[in-house]
């Protein structure tokens, strides 16, 4: 078996999107100048917030932007609208592609492995829906995926709804899909957030065969601490 990659892990806790998003274009950025730089997942929840890919279509949103009562950013990634708030677990891998496999498809097939993995060990069956990104459960829409790589460099990731306020979906239509969102507490009413947190992480660490190495302070995965 390859030995394993080392890479930062970094769980600052709940995180305004703007200040998560600045953090992975510091790091994407160094990493285009120091390509040996470790791997870094950025583990984190963020205040209500919603996100638009960088194609993302306007009629997708059920309220007027203009109006600002919803926080709202257009970013780089991919994909339709969706919706972050706490109780929902949002990743950030920086990876370098190069060091794993240079195919945006087997990096995107990757995360989905994590999740179905993280919910197998949870009792629950993870799907994938054909010609779709993301993982279901029952039906139900449970993590929504959507990145960016630049010199095979990712950023932006995934988002897991663990037990989150499922509220806020209805402002969207989440992903451009009309289809519903889930989450793990709806199938499993007595879930532990952090227990889950970890379980993911551990998870990560499996599929992309890496050694998670935890960082502290702000910006961490820039240089070690």
């Amino acid at each position: 078996m390859p030995s394993l990659k080392p890479c930062w892990l970094y769980q600052p806790g709940l995180t305004p999107y703007d200040l998560a998003w600045d953090w992975q274009r510091q790091a994407l950025a160094a990493r285009r100048e120091q390509p040996e730089l470790n791997d870094l997942l950025i583990l984190l929840e963020h205040p209500p917030v919603y996100t638009l890919g960088q194609g993302s279509s306007l009629e997708f949103l059920k309220f007027d932007p203009a109006e600002r009562e919803h926080l709202l950013h257009r970013t780089e990634r991919g994909g339709e609208v969706t919706h972050h708030c706490p109780g929902q677990l949002v990743g950030y891998p920086i990876l370098n592609l190069k060091r794993h496999q240079p195919d945006l498809h087997w990096y995107l097939r990757q995360l989905e492995a994590m999740i179905i993995l993280l919910l197998e060990r949870y009792g629950l069956r993870g799907e994938r829906m054909a010609g779709m990104t993301g993982v279901w459960v029952a039906g139900r829409k449970l993590a929504a995926i959507g990145i960016k790589v630049s010199r095979w460099i990712t950023m932006h990731g995934f988002a897991l709804n663990i037990c989150p306020d499922l509220s806020g979906f209805e402002q969207i239509v989440p992903c451009g899909l009309a289809l519903p969102v889930g989450s793990m507490a709806e199938f499993l009413p007595d879930l532990e957030f952090a227990q889950v947190q970890q379980q993911l992480a551990d998870c990560f660490a499996e599929v992309f065969n890496l050694e998670l190495i935890p960082v502290a302070g702000e910006l961490a995965g820039l240089a070690p601490e």
